[in-house]
């Protein structure tokens, strides 16, 4: 069982090695170091497993994962948790790392915003493109109906079951709930501030097939004002270039995109480019000897944002971690085929 915790209930937990992400590459990596030999404990400001993949395209196939032709995001998430169990890995969600500073000796002592705190030997950085939020509305009234009414991101479609929606913005994201919730949806208006699209090709079409069929309605302008005399959510004020016009509106999908910067990541005094950490692909490094950094937000020549890469690098940056929590033993290499004590966490698991 992987045990998650979302507030201060622990603390002081020494650990072989901290990882800073519960994306893919954060929950691979965990699975690689109890592997290796490693203990792990993994922190993610988000307050669910799967980073980016499940909040920006969790329904969205993925095609370029070794030996699985086609997954979802969430799917992917939820086999990478199923790999993990075997190894036990606490994350400690809906809290990030705050301060970060060396021991005497080499280890290093983190705390999060939530008061726990971490002893360890290595950093594991698979953070993505950083701490990241969605854009919100900038209206008074958009803080009081959020979560309920207004939302930045989807968990479960089936709130938007029979009611009038409105979409607002015109990314990927945008178009494709759009889409996606048509056959639920009692109407769906997509709101975007111009009439082109920055999404692919192939989603644009069908929102223009959608439209002109009548089944989707498209509406050009800014949101301008929500209202809700009685509590929930009733109508949306879109602003034109001739006025403005009121929308029908039960639930309401904001998708204007994220804004991502390292967050307390960047007074770490790590060496790299705006957003992302510079690392030497021996061991994916970092230029603080014991911190790492893989996934998205590594940075070296060649660089490939696939997930893939991102398993990869982790793989390898745990074997340089090892070094640093056992200094004085010398870690033999076995490949799973061939691991016993493997094979029998994992009979266990699934007996």
């Amino acid at each position: 069982m992987i045990s998650t915790t979302t507030s201060s209930s622990v603390s002081d937990i020494r650990t072989d090695v901290l990882i800073v992400g519960a994306g893919p590459v954060g929950l691979f990596a965990a699975f690689e170091a109890g592997v290796i030999g490693l203990s792990c404990q993994i922190v993610d400001g988000i307050e669910r497993p799967g980073g980016q993949c499940i909040e920006l395209y969790p329904d969205k196939p993925i095609y370029d994962i070794p030996a699985i032709p086609s997954c979802t995001a969430r799917d992917l998430v939820d086999r990478l948790i199923e790999q993990c169990r075997p190894f036990e890995p606490a994350m400690h969600l809906g809290q990030r790392i705050e301060t970060l500073e060396q021991l005497e000796g080499g280890r290093w002592l983190a705390r999060t915003d939530k008061g726990v705190t971490f002893d360890a030997a290595a950093i594991l950085i698979a953070a993505g493109n950083g701490a990241f939020v969605p854009q919100r509305l900038t209206l008074d009234e958009a803080a009081t109906l959020e979560g309920q009414y207004v939302h930045y991101s989807v968990s479960d479609a089936d709130i938007f079951a029979g009611k009038n929606v409105v979409i607002a913005g015109g990314g990927d994201s945008a178009l494709d709930w759009a889409l996606a919730l048509l056959p639920i949806a009692r109407r769906v208006t997509l709101v975007h501030r111009r009439n082109g699209f920055s999404a692919t090709d192939s989603s644009v079409a069908r929102v223009h097939q959608a439209v002109a069929a009548g089944k989707m309605d498209f509406v050009i302008g800014t949101i301008a004002g929500l209202h809700a005399s009685e509590g929930p959510l009733e109508s949306i004020e879109v602003r034109q270039m001739d006025g403005s016009v009121r929308i029908d509106a039960d639930q309401m999908l904001v998708l204007f995109g994220l804004v991502a910067a390292l967050g307390p990541i960047a007074n770490w005094g790590i060496a790299g480019p705006a957003g992302r950490i510079s690392v030497d692909t021996s061991y994916y490094e970092s230029s603080r000897p014991g911190i790492f950094a893989a996934g998205d937000i590594a940075a070296y020549p060649n660089k490939q944002k696939l997930i893939l890469s991102g398993f990869h690098e982790a793989s390898l940056a745990l074997r340089k971690a090892y070094t640093y929590a056992y200094p004085d033993k010398k870690r033999v290499h076995v490949h799973s085929s061939y691991d016993t004590k493997l094979a029998e966490r994992v009979a266990a698991v699934h007996a």
